[in-house]
C-alpha cells in the first residue's frame, strides 16, 4: 500500500499524483507504459483523481496537480467524514440481532453424533476428506493383507501430504501384509518418511481416528461392504482411541520384519552412488567423494539403472524409494 492509502488513495492513484507533481501540465499519453499498468486502470484512476480535485485538467489535455497542502487537507476531511459515517453505522448495528436470530432459528437440526454411510464411494470420499483436513494425528488399524497398485496410487498423495504437513500417522497392519512385496515397500516408504507403522498378528477392529475428534469404523466388522459409521461424539471417539492404543501396544515395529526381496540390496559402492543420485550430485563430485574415476562412477550408475529396470536416473530414484532402498 502507498503512503497516501490512509487518505483513501490507491497505490496507482498516488503514483499518478506524484508523477504530475514532477511533470505538471503533461498529458497522460503512454503513461501506462511508464507505470507498467493497463490503460483502462490509468483512465479510471485519473477520473477519480479529477473528481477528488487532486488533479485538474489544463490546456492541451494536460493535467495539473493540486497543491499538496490543500489536497491532503481535502482528502483528510473526506476520509474523516467517511469514518464518522462508518462508526455511526456500527454503533447502530443492534437492529441486526433480530434478523440474525431469525436465521439461526431456521438452521437445520444438529448433525447426528453417529452417521451411517452405506455407499462405498461416499465412504472413500469421506475418508479422503478427513485425511486431507487432518491437522495433528491419524490413527488407523486396518486388517487388510495386501494393497493393490490402485490402492497405493490413490493413497500415496494424501499420505505424503499429511507427512509433509507434520501430521502424525500411527498405523497398525496385519503381519500377513509384510509378505506382499508391493505393500511392504509402500509401508516401508511411509515409515522412512516419518510414519509410525506397527504389525500385529491379529487386529480385533477396523479403526480410523482423525485428530481424536472423528472416528470411522465398519457397520459390520465381518463385511465392510455394508457401510461405515462416522462418530463425532467425544465419549465414543475416546473409546475407539483406547481400543486402538491396546492394538498398538500389542504390535511390533514394521522395521523388525523383512520383505521377500529385501535381501536383494545394492553393493555398498552402488548404494552410495544411488544416494548421491537422490541428492542430484554431479558425476564428477560423486566420483571424487567415492574415490573412483568418473568412468567407473558412471558404470555404477548404469548398473543401478539395469538392476531397477529404469530408463532414467529420476525413475531409478523413484523405484529405489518404492523398494525402501533409500
Amino acid at each position: 500500500m502507498g503512503a497516501a492509502s490512509v487518505l483513501g488513495l490507491s497505490e496507482l492513484e498516488e503514483r499518478l499524483y506524484r508523477h504530475f507533481l514532477r511533470n505538471p501540465g503533461t498529458t497522460a499519453d503512454e503513461i501506462h507504459l511508464l507505470l507498467e499498468v493497463c490503460p483502462e486502470e490509468v483512465r479510471a484512476a485519473l477520473g477519480r483523481l479529477t473528481a477528488l480535485a487532486v488533479l485538474g485538467e489544463g490546456r492541451d489535455g494536460g493535467y495539473l496537480p493540486g497543491n499538496p497542502e490543500l489536497v491532503v487537507d481535502t482528502l483528510a476531511d473526506l476520509r474523516l467524514r467517511q469514518l464518522h459515517d462508518e462508526m455511526r453505522a456500527v454503533t447502530q448495528a443492534r437492529h441486526l440481532v433480530a434478523s440474525l436470530r431469525a436465521e439461526q432459528e431456521r438452521a437445520p437440526a444438529p448433525a447426528p453424533v453417529v452417521e451411517k454411510i452405506e455407499n462405498l464411494d461416499s465412504i472413500r470420499s469421506r475418508i479422503d476428506a478427513l485425511a486431507f483436513f487432518a491437522r495433528e494425528e491419524i490413527l488407523s488399524a486396518e486388517p487388510y493383507t495386501a494393497l493393490t497398485p490402485e490402492n497405493i496410487q490413490h493413497s500415496r498423495p494424501l499420505d505424503l501430504r499429511c507427512i509433509r504437513r507434520g501430521v502424525r500417522i500411527k498405523n497398525v497392519v496385519l503381519s500377513k501384509t509384510v509378505e506382499d512385496p508391493l505393500t511392504f515397500e509402500y509401508l516401508h516408504e511411509l515409515a522412512s518418511l516419518g510414519a509410525e507403522i506397527r504389525v500385529a498378528e491379529e487386529i480385533s477392529a477396523h479403526i480410523l481416528v482423525y485428530d481424536r475428534h472423528t472416528a470411522l469404523t465398519p457397520i459390520d466388522p465381518a463385511d465392510s461392504s455394508r457401510g461405515a459409521l462416522v462418530a463425532n461424539e467425544a465419549g465414543l471417539v475416546a473409546n475407539m482411541v483406547d481400543l486402538f492404543d491396546k492394538i498398538w501396544s500389542d504390535a511390533v515395529d514394521l522395521m523388525s520384519f523383512s520383505a521377500e526381496d529385501e535381501g536383494d540390496r545394492l553393493p555398498d559402492e552402488e548404494q552410495q552412488v544411488l544416494e548421491a543420485m537422490c541428492r542430484g550430485t554431479k558425476d564428477e563430485i560423486g566420483a571424487r567423494d567415492l574415490g573412483v574415476s568418473v568412468r567407473t562412477y558412471r558404470r555404477y550408475v548404469a548398473s543401478i539403472l539395469r538392476v531397477l529396470n529404469a530408463a532414467s536416473r529420476p525413475q531409478a530414484v523413484l523405484l529405489a524409494r518404492e523398494r525402501g532402498w533409500i
